[in-house]
């Protein structure tokens, strides 16, 4: 396994020459108030210019296929606790060739209102998965670096010169998962 640091980028075929499906897997533990926390794991598929194509390029917890076929979003966890909370895996067979970049983001649902952030959270991480044998190829550790965070815009899977990286983003973001997709032009609330 391989732990990545913020904004380091890391060629996914060193660490797994013939990937074709990986999990992409958020975990996470509240600290010791007790008080619960409910991050959500979502995935916006991006064009080589950073466009969205149309809205059925995103999973989330309301939305857990993309139209393409490439994302599957297990579900809605609420609570947190042991291994992966919550997952998308990722078919890279299926990208269309249009797209560049998959963006994964972690968001504190209703942050604002409950007044929570990232650094009440303990122990939250990505990783990825090679779906096929279930071994864990990188992870990337949230530690206490988004302290006052209530979104964080974590990390992408892209495409240079026809390879694949891994790219360990960590942008803080305020605002919930509604601000982000509006940042991509999507309205998560019309239909």
């Amino acid at each position: 396994m391989n732990i990545v640091q913020r904004d380091q980028k890391v060629k996914l075929s060193e660490l797994l020459p013939d990937f074709e499906v990986l999990k992409v897997g958020l975990g996470w533990k509240v600290d010791a108030s007790g008080e619960e926390f409910d991050l959500d794991a979502s995935a916006f598929m991006l064009t080589h210019d950073n466009q969205v194509r149309n809205k059925k390029d995103f999973v989330f917890y309301n939305n857990l296929s993309d139209i393409s076929g490439v994302l599957q979003h297990s579900g809605d966890n609420v609570t947190g606790g042991e291994g992966d909370c919550e997952q998308i895996t990722v078919n890279m067979k299926a990208v269309p060739p249009e797209i560049g970049h998959i963006t994964f983001v972690v968001t504190i649902h209703k942050a604002l209102e409950r007044q929570q952030t990232f650094g009440r959270v303990n122990d939250a991480y990505i990783r990825v998965v090679d779906a096929k044998t279930g071994k864990e190829i990188l992870r990337y550790n949230l530690e206490k670096e988004f302290y006052s965070a209530t979104s964080v815009v974590i990390a992408d899977i892209a495409k240079f010169n026809n390879e694949w990286y891994f790219d360990a983003v960590g942008v803080p973001f305020s605002g919930g998962l509604e601000a982000i997709a509006n940042d991509f032009d999507l309205d998560l609330t019309k239909k």
